[in-house]
């Protein structure tokens, strides 16, 4: 036995340290406190992300409400504009017809004037003559048949002549005296109209600025919002990779610790079958080890003329009030969002701007005015909306309108900051028909 124990000892010790890779050491095992902790904080900073959410939504929900309020006040203002504009060139109509009439009325009274100074002069010369114009006088006092008759030729004349030009005179002037108060009352009626439609591009633009202001407020709020969210998910982010991070030093820790209770446990076994075999083995026996396996290594002509005239104009600047027939024109001044956005200093177009153009290419010649664009044509159920329709949103029509180019797309001129451009079709606002014109 005493000659054998040195191999033994031999054989042990090449067994443990040869026969099993050794586990690394330790990883960090954080506690079920910290790992818990961890993953409340995660959770509740996902509950806020979740809640900040909802009230994001609600938010844009409501901001998009008051950009399409802002599109229908603006619109409206628009056609305040546009009806201001016929009022004052119905209104000027109105003082040149009666400034003619007047004059019409003051050449008649002249007229009248003047031939009644000649029956008083032709009146004052029969009488320094002794003969009274008219009456049987002037013929008794004729001293001859050549002055009977120039005289009763010279009343004759009185009569037919003067007189009867002065009836007609006096109707003319009557006429005239009719014409000058119908054109009075017609430049009272356009000159009330202008006012009334002065007053309701004041409302209208009033009310524009109002809508503005609330959809300004309603975006700084929102867009606050959006930066306390962006916030929250990133300490979301943060605490989701602290728990990760905790949960994945716990799988690390347990990784180890299992490799670590196999290698003891095979040790263990080593140990033993190594004594074992130590007791048994002839002393001549040399050690031998066995060789381990290595472990694997680990597409009609009119209508193309329109959509074409309207996509030739993609890129081109938004401008409120802009763009006619023959293209795009300087916008106009709104005294909100579209003047913030310089609008008036730019060549472009609006929504209605940019119809007027497409259309016009086959000599259909719409106003500057969407609400005046939807009842412009026929109206189709907005499920039968074929290539070349205009598509319209808001109270009829009057919010904003674009033309359909067919496989849910269509081109329009958005608003202020953007271009012309095509679009997938928004349905939200949308009204039930749409115009069809060819």
């Amino acid at each position: 036995m005493l000659t054998r124990l040195p191999a033994a000892v031999a054989l042990l010790t090449v067994v443990l340290t040869g026969a099993a890779h050794a586990a690394p050491p330790p990883p960090p095992n954080p506690s079920d406190t910290e790992i818990s902790a961890s993953r409340a904080e995660a959770d509740a900073k996902a509950a806020r992300v979740g809640e900040l959410t909802g009230r994001l939504t609600q938010a844009e929900s409501r901001l998009q409400e008051l950009l399409d309020d802002v599109s229908y006040k603006r619109e409206l203002a628009n056609k305040a504009r546009v009806d201001l504009e016929t009022a004052i060139s119905e209104a000027e109509t109105a003082r040149r017809e009666a400034s003619a009439a007047r004059v019409q009325a003051d050449a008649a009274a002249e007229t009248v004037e003047r031939s009644r100074r000649e029956l008083d002069e032709f009146a004052a010369a029969s009488y320094a003559q002794g003969s009274t114009v008219g009456s049987f006088s002037a013929f008794l006092g004729a001293k001859s048949p050549e002055d009977l008759l120039a005289r009763a030729q010279l009343l004759e004349a009185v009569s037919a002549s003067s007189l009867n030009r002065l009836e007609q005179v006096t109707r003319d002037q009557g006429t005239a005296a009719n014409l000058d108060a119908a054109a009075r009352a017609a430049l009272k009626k356009a000159e009330d109209k202008q006012a009334a439609a002065d007053e309701a591009k004041k409302t209208a633009d009033q009310a524009q600025q109002v809508a503005e202001q609330a959809h300004t407020a309603q975006a700084a709020a929102t867009s606050e919002l959006q930066a306390d969210k962006e916030a929250v998910e990133r300490e979301l982010v943060a605490a989701q990779g602290q728990a990760s991070g905790l949960e994945a030093q716990r799988r690390q820790y347990d990784q180890w610790l299992a490799a670590k209770q196999a290698e003891e446990a095979e040790n263990a076994r080593r140990a033993a079958a190594a004594a074992a075999a130590a007791v048994q083995a002839p002393p001549q026996a040399p050690a031998q080890r066995v060789p381990v396996a290595a472990a694997p290594a680990p597409s009609g002509n009119r209508v193309q003329t329109v959509i074409n005239r309207a996509l030739s104009q993609r890129g081109v600047i938004y401008a409120w009030g802009g763009g006619n027939y023959y293209g795009p024109t300087y916008g106009v001044r709104d005294g909100g969002v579209a003047d913030s956005y310089g609008d008036y200093r730019k060549i472009g177009f609006d929504c209605s701007g940019l119809m007027m153009y497409a259309f016009a290419g086959v000599g259909i010649y719409l106003p500057h005015y969407s609400g005046y664009q939807y009842n412009a044509g026929r109206k189709v159920p907005l499920a039968q909306m074929a290539p070349g329709d205009m598509i319209f949103w808001g109270p009829g029509g009057g919010t904003h309108v674009a033309l359909y180019l067919g496989g849910g797309m269509m081109v329009e001129a958005p608003h202020s900051g953007a271009v012309v451009r095509i679009s997938p079709v928004r349905y939200g606002g949308i009204m039930p028909y749409v115009t069809r014109l060819l």
